[in-house]
Parts: C-alpha cells; structure tokens; sequence
C-alpha cells in the first residue's frame, strides 16, 4: 500500500509492505519518481522512526550510529489519521509492537503555505512490564541524495554552523568526503553529525543545518528544538543516505527513561524545510515556519530600540551617579528601552554570590525605584538583567536552600563556575521564580528582562530520575512550562533570551522569547560577521545585535557599529555621552533611520546573502540584507580590503533597471555599476573599516 501526502510544495510517498512495515520512501519539495532497488536489506534502510528499548537486539551494522535498534525494526504499521488544525495539515501515523504492546505515534505537522514540516515521536507502554527507553528519533528519511546523477560525494554540501562564546554562527561548508564520509560505504560505522550534551544547546554547534545539492540547487535545511542536548546524524547503506534528528539518547547524553505501564514519552520538536534555488529561499520557508511557532507578542511587530549598559561600558557596575548621563543619552539618541545589566543586586564582587536578587543600596542609595523611575520620566521603558537558573554557591540563600533545589550528579550538587544549577521541576524553585518576576515588574516597574544565563551545568541531574539526560529534560520541559506562565500572567513583558550571549539558541527558547542576544563579542569588526549570519539562526526581529561606539574610535567606527544592528534589533550600548557631537550624530541618524524606515519591513522579510555565502571572521567584506514589499535592504561592511570594490548578485532583477539608494550614512559617498544582463551590483565607497547600508529596487 502506497500512501502519498502532497501539501505546500512538499512531496511525501510511505510505503506499508505486506507484513505491516511502514517505509518513508521519499519526502522533498519535487514529485516522487519511483526507482527500483531490488534489494530488500536496502528498503528496510528506509524508515519512519527508529526505536530503541533495553534489553533489546541492534539488527544491523551500526558503530555510533543510531539505527537498527529494536522494537523499531518490528514495529506493525496500523493506521493513520490527519486532520486540520490552525497551523495547516496534521498528519499522525501509528504504529504497534507486537511483542511489548508498545505504541508509538509519529506526528507530522504541516504549516499553509510553508515548505517545511514540525515531526515528533511518541510511545506509550500500553503493556503490562516497565520499558526502558534509550533511543527514539523525532524525523527519519532516507534518500537524501536521490535527485541528480552525480555521486553524492560530488553533488552534496552539508554547511554546519559551528559556534562558541563571542564566536557565533560562523557557518563552514564541506563535502561529505571532507568530513571522512566516502562514496563506498557498504554499511558505514561513521556519520556526518552534530550533537550537543548539556545545557548550553549551541556552545559547538547551533541546533540545525543545512544540506546542499549543488547538481539540482535543491537545499534540505533542519532544527532541533531543545535547549539541552539533542543529535542529528547523515549516514547511510551502499546508496541509502539517511538524515535522523532526536533530542537526547542514551548513547551520546546519558539519557535514559523507564515508562511504566500506562505512561507516555514525546520526543523534542524537530523541523525540515526544503528548497530549489539559493541558500536564501531555504532560510526564508525556515524563518517563516520560526514566526509560525512563535509565540505572539507585540515585540516582534514594534521592534523597540534597546539601550543596555554592559557592553564596552558600565560592564556589571552600575551605579545611580553613573546611569543617569546614560540614561539622558540614550533617550536622546532615541531609545526606548533602557536595561541596567548585571551588577545592581551587589554592593561588590557578585559573581558567586547572585540568587536573592535585591537591590544593592550601596549603588543606588534611593533605591533601583529611583533610577527606573528616571527612565520612565525620559519616556523609556526600564529593565533588569536576571540569571534566574542559578544560585551562586556564596549566596546568603544557598546555605538553607534545601538539596532538592539544585541538580545534583552521584549523590552531590552540580556546581559549575561556582553557581548552583537550579532545578525547575521542584514546585518551590517555579514559585521562587515567580516571586522574584513578580516583585521586579509590580515593584520596580520592570517591562524589559535580560535573562542570562552563564554556565553548563553539564549532562543533567540524577536526581529522582531515571538518567542525568532525563532529569535535563524533565528540567527544562518544566522550565519552558515555567516561561509561559509568566509570559501568560505579563503579555507584554519583554524577556530577552541570552546566555553569554548566545549559547542558547535554539526553538525551544525561541518560540516563547522575542529577541535573542547573539553573542558577547566585544570587538565591532567581528561582531559585523556574526550580525550578517544571525538571521540564518533566527528570524531577523529576534536577532538583538550589540552596537557600541568607542569611547576612543572614528566616524567610520562608529558606522561600522551602528550597520551592525541596523536590519536586524538594536541593542544599543557605549559611553554616549562621552562621543563627540559628530560621531553622536551618526548614532542618533542611524536609530531614526532604522524607527522611521527598517524596523516596519523586518517581521516581514526574507534573508539575501548578496555574496552567496555567509560571513566569516577572515573576510574582508561582509554583506547580509532582506527583502520585503519588492525591496531589498543590504548592509556592506568593509574592512581592510586589497580591493576597494565588491560585487553583489541580485539576480532578483535580473534584466531589469535598478533604483539604488543609500540608507545610511545619507550624505556619504559611493560608487556603483549595475550589471543588468547578471543581475550584479558593483559597489565601491571610501575608508576602511567602514560600511554602508542601501535599498535596491526595480524602477
């Protein structure tokens, strides 16, 4: 029986043989064309879900690879149901073990007019002996390099966005033979994967990827929403290529978990997109799908510009004498959030004392009350930092906090960087939270909160728990629980999502946070290549990028700084009040540019790379841009180059006339030539360590 699903441009064919074994066969943005293998071992490669109970066979060759575990080789399709929701198409399929009445579910979810899909997993122990779960995938296909003659080891590209702190997003591309994958694999026991253990979910590697058909121009991109651990793994038998996403397993997390008759597992969220074209068109069906599962909130459609005063300024030592000039600049400057960062709950040194989250009098003599009283009064809205999962280990609350309240390994506390991790699975430490949320809105008149958070507490916690990966899990389910009510009880409070900048991004924050911080570099020049990558991570309205001009630097310093922010969300920051009025100027021209013309576009954008690839840290140009309503908006930046000009491809307007226009700065200078017949814009324009942003549009 062939069951075959065509929805939004995708193409889904299933096959259920005569003993019941159910085969995803082919899932892509092109028709199936049905190609005989003639090899019953290979089609049994093809599956919908792989599964793996204790005590259970592995039935084929594997090595690290997840495949081949037992009851997912004997799982008896028995039926499927769809139906439609609001989000679009929803397709469930079950399945049955014979042996341990397992049933398992594989969801699939589809979104109108999107190329891309949500899939899941869940089984439940409907018979009569406790099952120990070690394996279950949340997305499986096969036939990854179906389209195109050419060998795979030629046609296909797989960029992985490798990270870690002050580093982010920077984006390698590879060929599967690079990364010691060969075309003669007969039954391979090596992989292409990423993976992440513990509670920073993108330290190495953000939680997705892309693969690329250079033959077809064909792209598969994929996401793992969990902030903890999770796994993706490209491997393959003889010509069956395969793609497999999970959250957490036994073998690579620690993970384990018992599900007693009657009980139930779900697996993490995972998401596919699928494109023709260029890298472009499979991150705008991936940042359309993010805006789908995000939570609504006004901050995404209104993009406030936010004045924070850590980086390349106060540093975590604010004082009341030292905000108020701070504040006057940023309001004049036109900001309308001012977030005072960390430091204001300690007279002193606070980094393993923070947990009770009191103001400090010491810095602010009036009280906090005062200085976001004075905020209010410039026409701001105040906010606070908090790293609200931790304690540290010299905090007055850590010694008569009671043992359940932190994770612990082997019978004693996990201690990281000399904080205490906390766990939210205990109702005390939620309602704890609460408090603490409460006070800082309904006291101080907080509406912005930068949420940190600075350590990875590691594999997890074994307390009451069946694993460390299952209590991270459990962890962090309860926290994301935990987030929603407070986002339930203040619809308009603004949480941004950091943790040292951004060792946390990934969807399960990012459907619930409406602005992530993406990095704590403190050098401009760098943070440009991470800002043109940003929204190949997120959508563009949650990519809060720094921009700090230098007490010390030049005008094109401090336009180098303020491009960096100006497509995407402005965290503002630096001495303003120290600039000089000409470099002040460039800062208070750029924020009015970005209120009175970006910010209205950016929710409604798709991603351009005008270079064709994503920035890195050795490029002497960078150059990241969106399109909406028939326009495209680009940032150039230019460093120390051997050649003053660049070429853009926009083969958007191919054989077409152009109108370009510059943005920002508005009266300085530049060069172009418009290719018409390409669709290729050469740029030139003075200074290094400069940059530009312009619009382009057809006339």
């Amino acid at each position: 029986m062939k069951i075959e699903i065509n929805e939004n441009g995708l193409y889904a064919v299933l096959e259920v043989t005569s003993d019941k074994d159910i085969r995803l066969l082919h899932l892509a943005d092109y028709p199936y064309t049905a190609c005989s293998i003639e090899d019953e071992e290979l089609e049994n490669n093809q599956r919908l879900v792989e599964v793996k109970f204790s005590g259970e066979n592995v039935v084929k060759h594997h090595g690290p690879r997840q495949v081949g575990g037992l009851p997912g080789y004997r799982l008896s399709y028995q039926s499927h149901d769809e139906s439609r929701n609001q989000a679009g198409r929803y397709i469930e399929f079950y399945l049955n073990d014979p042996i341990t009445s397992a049933e398992v579910t594989v969801c699939w979810q589809f979104y109108d007019g999107i190329k891309a899909l949500r899939t899941w997993t869940a089984v439940k122990n409907s018979g009569t002996q406790t099952i120990g779960l070690e394996h279950l995938s949340s997305f499986y296909l096969a036939n990854l390099d179906a389209e195109g003659l050419q060998p795979r080891n030629k046609k296909l590209r797989i960029h992985l966005p490798h990270s870690s702190w002050s580093n982010e997003g920077m984006w390698k591309n590879y060929s599967l033979e690079e990364l010691g994958f060969y075309n003669n694999e007969i039954a391979a026991s090596k992989r292409i994967f990423g993976s992440n253990t513990g509670t920073w979910s993108s330290h190495e590697l953000a939680p997705m990827a892309i693969l690329e058909n250079t033959e077809s121009n064909a792209y598969v991109a994929w996401q793992i929403e969990n902030q903890g651990s999770w796994n993706w793994e490209i491997s393959g038998v003889k010509h069956i290529l395969y793609l497999q996403l999970s959250g957490p397993n036994d073998r690579q997390n620690h993970w384990y978990k018992e599900l007693k008759p009657g009980e139930t597992f779900e697996t993490v969220p995972t998401a596919i997109a699928f494109s023709h074209g260029k890298m472009d068109d499979v991150l705008t069906e991936l940042n359309n799908y993010r805006r789908k599962i995000r939570r609504p909130n006004k901050d995404n459609q209104m993009l406030g510009v936010i004045f924070n005063d850590y980086m390349n300024c106060l540093f975590g030592d604010p004082t009341t004498q030292k905000e108020i000039p701070l504040i006057d600049a940023a309001a004049e400057m036109g900001c309308e959030y001012y977030c005072i960062d960390a430091g204001w709950y300690s007279a002193g040194e606070w980094w393993d004392g923070v947990g009770e989250w009191q103001p400090s009098f010491k810095r602010f003599p009036k009280g906090i009350q005062e200085v976001t009283s004075y905020i209010q009064e410039k026409g701001m809205v105040p906010g606070l930092w908090l790293e609200i999962e931790v304690m540290g280990v010299n905090s007055s609350l850590a010694k008569e906090t009671p043992k359940d309240w932190f994770f612990h390994r082997h019978g004693k506390p996990v201690i990281d960087r000399d904080r205490y991790q906390l766990d939210f699975r205990n109702p005390a430490v939620q309602a704890f939270a609460d408090e603490i949320i409460t006070r800082v809105v309904e006291e101080y008149g907080v509406g912005y909160i930068k949420m940190d958070y600075n350590i990875d507490a590691g594999a997890g916690t074994d307390y009451h728990s069946d694993s460390l990966g299952a209590g991270l899990l459990e962890h962090n389910r309860a926290y994301l629980a935990w987030l929603d009510k407070q986002f339930e009880k203040y619809p308009d409070l603004i949480i941004e999502n950091c943790s040292s900048g951004g060792m946390r991004e990934d969807y399960a924050l990012l459907s619930r946070h409406s602005l992530q911080s993406t990095s704590d570099q403190e050098n401009y020049v760098m943070t440009g290549a991470i800002a043109a990558n940003a929204s190949s991570l997120m959508t563009p309205e949650q990519a809060a990028v720094w921009s700090y001009p230098l007490r010390t630097g030049d005008i094109n310093e401090v336009v180098f700084n303020m491009a960096n922010a100006m497509l995407l969300r402005i965290h503002q920051s630096g001495h303003l009040a120290e600039l000089s009025d000409d470099r002040k100027a460039m800062v208070k021209e750029a924020i009015k540019t970005y209120k009175e013309e970006l910010r209205q576009y950016i929710p409604i954008s798709s991603p351009v790379y005008p270079l064709n690839k994503f920035a890195n840290f050795e490029d002497e140009w960078f150059s990241f841009g969106w399109q909406a309503e028939g326009k495209i908006y680009f940032a150039v930046w230019k460093k120390e180059p051997e050649q003053d000009v660049i070429t853009l491809d926009f083969a958007k307007f191919k054989n077409k006339e152009v109108d370009l226009r510059l943005v920002y700065p508005k009266e300085w200078s530049w060069q172009s030539s418009w290719n018409q017949t390409d669709g290729l814009l050469s740029l030139s324009f003075e200074g290094t360590n400069t940059a530009r942003v312009f619009c382009l549009k057809d006339k």
